[in-house]
């Protein structure tokens, strides 16, 4: 539980920090590749798991906005800010984490992409380690037959916050590189081997879509 001091703390953040956000990246010059993968999904009748690492989750938060997305943010302070930061992008949340609350998080996102909800994970979150695929977004996508949407957000020059993340805010006026990837299925997951067979190839994707979104800014 979060002491009264936390939400209120929280409150501030969020109510200081969207509004930044929106302001600070709508001056973003967004370079975008393979949203065709995202057409094709929809255009399918299915809904994407969308599949990135936690330290872009602030410009994602923009890029992505108004689709409804649910998203598992963690019960903790960090959760509770970020949670409040990003509804106000049109965006619903499950609060559980691989730590706590996260069966009862996926059985909730696991409804909700029934009611035709996409879903989003930052899957090295909440704490890391950085870059490590955590098995959530693969199970849920095996259990409920929708493809993972990778991609990548890469800024050509940000602030980079001191956290384990190290969460990337692009700079005013900056060049922003979206690179998405394949739909990524997952077969069944109670067949042993398969989670992390498939956590292991998301983990190459997300790689791959890194370089490539570097390579859209220049940055080989």
């Amino acid at each position: 539980m979060l002491t009264r001091w936390q939400l209120v703390r929280a409150a501030i953040i969020a109510g200081v920090g969207a509004p930044l956000l929106g302001a600070l990246c709508r001056t973003v010059r967004w370079r975008v590749e393979g949203v065709e993968h995202y057409d094709a999904i929809l255009m399918r009748d299915r809904q994407p798991i969308f599949a990135f690492w936690h330290g872009r989750i602030l410009p994602a938060t923009y890029f992505w906005r108004d689709r409804r997305i649910v998203v598992m943010t963690s019960q903790n302070f960090d959760g509770e800010w970020i949670a409040r930061i990003i509804r106000r992008f049109g965006y619903h949340t499950a609060r559980g984490s691989t730590s706590r609350g996260g069966r009862r998080a996926l059985v909730q996102l696991k409804r909700d992409i029934a009611a035709g909800r996409p879903a989003a994970f930052t899957v090295d979150g909440p704490r890391g380690p950085a870059y490590r695929v955590q098995p959530g977004a693969v199970w849920l996508a095996g259990m409920t037959g929708n493809p993972i949407l990778p991609f990548h957000i890469e800024a050509d020059r940000y602030w980079s916050v001191h956290s384990w993340d190290r969460t990337q805010i692009p700079r005013p006026f900056s060049a922003a590189a979206v690179s998405i990837g394949a739909p990524f299925d997952v077969p069944d997951p109670s067949v042993e081997g398969v989670v992390e067979e498939r956590r292991s190839a998301l983990e190459q994707v997300l790689a791959e879509l890194a370089d490539r979104a570097r390579a859209l800014l220049g940055r080989e």
